[in-house]
């Protein structure tokens, strides 16, 4: 195999994220071609609508896959986070890289923290996550949605159209834009994502080498955690767009998972937290999915749904 073809959306931090997996492979392969095929997923396209509404966070990666599928490339780059738990049959995710700051940012051009946001101020995101603990701490605040890439959501909040907005840290900082922004305040609260601040690299299925170059990418720690927070969504039935939080880590020998759910106007919270040894802890995304379905987990993500776009439901895709 002389060559490698990388699927990757056309965002300015999707194309980061392949050309930094292009240069890692080329330093560990010389003698190898890499080139990126560039896609516009769908989920860059429709922009008029939550991403809850046109299916979550999937339509960022299907095309990537179809591409796959089809002979078009050979291995995909993704943010891990936007990664359904449904891998397409013939694909395999394989790799994790190694997990970077996972933080959820508050930007504003006039208030320095949430803490000093006013009464009713409006703050834009469009996750149901960050929505829902945003509102569990702040119920008196106004939450916009908000699309568009990166620099799109910038211009907004610059533009006035929002008086902060809630970003992923890890992509301001990879496109080096916290500069150009006046106040930024992590949100030590928030609890992130599964798979957040690690990218997925994903391959076609029976080609040893393909597989090679995908797992010296892989980190194990990283690998771990996100597989436990992974089976917990997989295992609750929560799509990637849910209000749900979860995130595993690993101190020493011992590894624990948390997670959250509830409404996304922050009320109905459910929180459980679990651990065990390193050696023993391979099914704790399971089982805490377990212990919160048992405790109504599933009726709150039923009613989350029907709650989250009210009005905007006649119109889902």
């Amino acid at each position: 195999m002389e060559k490698i073809v990388i699927a990757t959306r056309e965002s300015a931090l999707a194309l980061w994220q392949a050309y930094h997996i292009k240069e890692k492979i080329e330093s560990l392969y010389p003698n190898l071609k890499v080139e990126l095929n560039k896609i516009t997923s769908n989920g860059d396209k429709i922009l008029d609508r939550p991403l809850a509404l046109i299916g979550g966070k999937g339509h960022f990666t299907k095309e990537l896959e179809d591409a796959m599928l089809e002979g078009k490339a050979h291995m995909a780059v993704h943010s891990l986070k936007d990664v359904p738990t449904y891998i397409p049959d013939g694909l395999s995710l394989v790799a994790i890289t190694q997990r970077q700051d996972q933080s959820d940012v508050l930007l504003s051009h006039k208030y320095a923290s949430l803490d000093e946001l006013p009464h009713g101020a409006v703050v834009g995101t469009t996750s149901l996550r960050r929505r829902m603990q945003l509102l569990a701490q702040r119920p008196d605040l106004k939450v916009k949605d908000l699309r568009g890439n990166v620099n799109t959501r910038l211009r907004k909040l610059k533009d006035g159209e929002y008086d902060a907005i809630i970003l992923a840290f890890i992509g301001l900082h990879r496109l080096d834009l916290l500069k150009d922004i006046p106040y930024v305040e992590k949100l030590t609260f928030m609890l992130p994502p599964m798979g957040q601040a690690s990218l997925g690299i994903e391959i076609i299925d029976n080609n040893p080498f393909l597989h090679e170059i995908a797992m010296s990418l892989n980190d194990e720690y990283s690998s771990l955690c996100t597989k436990l927070e992974r089976d917990f969504v997989a295992q609750i039935g929560a799509g990637c767009s849910a209000p749900v939080a979860v995130n595993a880590k690993m101190d020493d020998d011992i590894v624990s998972i948390k997670a959250m759910i509830g409404y996304p106007d922050g009320t109905h919270i459910l929180k459980k937290s679990i651990e065990a040894d390193k050696k023993m802890c391979q099914n704790l995304g399971f089982e805490l999915a377990k212990a919160m379905i048992e405790s109504g987990a599933k009726e709150i993500l039923e009613n989350a749904e029907k709650l989250a776009f009210k009005d905007e439901m006649p119109q889902r895709l």
